[in-house]
């Protein structure tokens, strides 16, 4: 069920020979159920005589609340059906948190798609489209780009009914996922050579590389961004980033206030955000460290769990 999810790749040309697109597309900092409808009730008290007024009337409320909890279960999970798309293609490179974030909301609500991996240094996948960034998504032909827009837009054409506040607690933790969570990232994962070296390898063994783009982009590009997530460190004020890393974890954790989601009893757009983008570092050594030396794993083993299988077609 655990999927070993990457780091989206991006380095910059610098005294090792790499190809400047290849640059651009490997820093991951600057890339621009419902329930079940069936619940049992217990415990419905006999009718007496002597009661049977009282006994009648509580009845009728319990019976009451027990409808109106199951319509309003019914008309979210008919809602949702609706949405109900001939071809979802999601653009990505494997190991982007961004294009992670999006593929978590798609397995989480079991919308069936396809994956086209995009080579990071032509681009040919993508030649079709004025954005040259990912993730960007189709949904019968209509182009969807950025993570969060992108969520925005597939949670409207599932609920429509519902409207989002700016201001509310779900909207403020997907804020800080994209200005602040993902910023860390960089400076955690190139920290050292060795740690460069070990995403590097995940980066160039999923990702849509050619053999010799595979050997440069492993070796120059560990190299090139152990040197960039210095600068990320000072461009984003972070003195110790695996300190900032644990500490933005606590934070997560504190926000859920004992819940087992942010959401409560099952994960809002928040959790999975935060779960998206923390997926592509769990199994590499910042993201064992990270789980480690803070409270985390238990919330994100649960989200594991929830979000489930892969929904991608496999082709």
């Amino acid at each position: 069920m655990r999927r070993f999810t990457g780091l989206a790749a991006r380095t910059i040309s610098s005294s090792v020979a790499i190809h400047p697109r290849l640059a651009q597309s490997m820093a991951i900092t600057t890339i621009s159920s419902s329930e079940p409808i069936t619940r049992r009730f217990g415990g419905v008290p006999e009718i007496s005589s002597p009661s049977f007024s009282g006994g009648f009337a509580g009845i009728v409320f319990f019976s009451a609340a027990a409808a109106s909890s199951l319509g309003q279960e019914v008309h979210a999970k008919e809602m949702a059906h609706k949405f109900n798309p001939k071809e979802v293609v999601l653009y990505q490179y494997e190991a982007c948190p961004f294009c992670n974030k999006v593929k978590a909301f798609l397995d989480f609500n079991e919308i069936p798609y396809k994956i086209v991996e995009v080579n990071p240094i032509s681009k040919k996948e993508i030649k079709w489209s004025d954005y040259k960034k990912v993730p960007i998504l189709t949904v019968d032909g209509e182009q969807m780009v950025d993570s969060s827009a992108i969520i925005d837009g597939l949670f409207q054409k599932m609920h429509p009914e519902i409207s989002k506040s700016e201001d509310d607690e779900e909207t403020k933790w997907r804020k800080w996922v994209d200005n602040h969570l993902v910023h860390l990232l960089s400076p955690n994962i190139y920290r050292n050579t060795s740690e460069a070296l070990e995403s590097f390898d995940y980066i160039t063994t999923h990702g849509n590389f050619s053999f010799t783009e595979r050997l440069v982009a492993k070796y120059a590009g560990a190299t090139a961004m152990y040197f960039v997530s210095k600068k990320l460190k000072k461009k984003y004020n972070i003195t110790d980033e695996r300190a900032a890393l644990y500490d933005a974890a606590e934070t997560w954790v504190d926000a859920l206030k004992e819940r087992p989601y942010l959401g409560g009893s099952k994960p809002n757009l928040a959790d999975l955000a935060v779960f998206g983008v923390l997926r592509p570092i769990r199994y590499l050594r910042s993201g064992k460290d990270m789980v480690d030396n803070t409270r985390i794993g238990e919330w994100y083993s649960r989200m594991e769990n929830t979000v489930g299988e892969p929904s991608r077609i496999k082709e």
